[in-house]
């Protein structure tokens, strides 16, 4: 793996995974009901949650990358062309936040119970899906082994995941009342948008 793809990769994943999603607002809301130690539980399911995603995502488009190569090149000009329309959906987005009341639940939850839903909705979420589908696969080199190259990748992901929900986590009511500002949500999901379709072209055209 180049070290050029990994400066465009670290911080768009970076900003696309502290943009206000459902792990994210999960974390600030048990954050700020049972505090940052207790939180940590749940932040340890939710990361190797996005690392079964991240390495499932991988494993299946590499699949095709070692019989098929053309199909390979025509997936990654699909994944180009879908990372360009979600950073445009993220341009449009009204900045409304994913934290619900039942976020604020788990106060009475056991370490274990937080871990699992941590993990379940790291599992569970579809635009986690979607971006590991769409943003990991091109970043693949077909001129390196595949294990290596996904153990730093996926490692980066744990890493930025832990970062941004720990900032969540700790940030308390003063980030709350900070994202209940949809014009400061609609700017962190245009800096991550206009990443995301930055990151696009350059697979296109690569």
């Amino acid at each position: 793996m180049e070290l050029a793809t990994l400066w465009v990769f670290i911080p768009t994943f970076l900003f696309v995974s502290i943009t206000p999603g459902m792990c994210m607002t999960l974390a600030l809301g048990l954050g700020m009901s049972i505090g940052y130690r207790r939180t940590l539980w749940m932040m340890l399911g939710e990361v190797f949650g996005v690392a079964v995603v991240a390495i499932s995502a991988v494993l299946g488009i590499a699949a095709v990358m070692i019989k098929m190569p053309m199909l390979f090149i025509g997936f990654k000009t699909v994944g180009a062309l879908y990372l360009g329309y979600l950073g445009v959906q993220m341009w449009r987005s009204k900045g409304k936040m994913a934290i619900t009341d039942e976020n604020l639940e788990s106060s009475n939850a056991s370490n274990y119970g937080l871990v699992a839903q941590g993990f379940i909705t790291a599992i569970a979420n579809p635009k986690g899906w979607a971006f590991m589908i769409s943003l990991l696969p091109p970043f693949i080199s077909a001129k390196h082994a595949v294990a290596p190259q996904l153990l730093i990748l996926v490692s980066i992901i744990m890493l930025s995941e832990f970062i941004c929900m720990s900032i969540y986590a700790s940030g308390g009511k003063g980030l709350r009342v900070m994202l209940s500002n949809t014009s400061n949500v609609k700017m962190m999901n245009r800096i991550a948008g206009t990443l995301m379709i930055g990151v696009g072209v350059w697979l296109f055209v690569s």
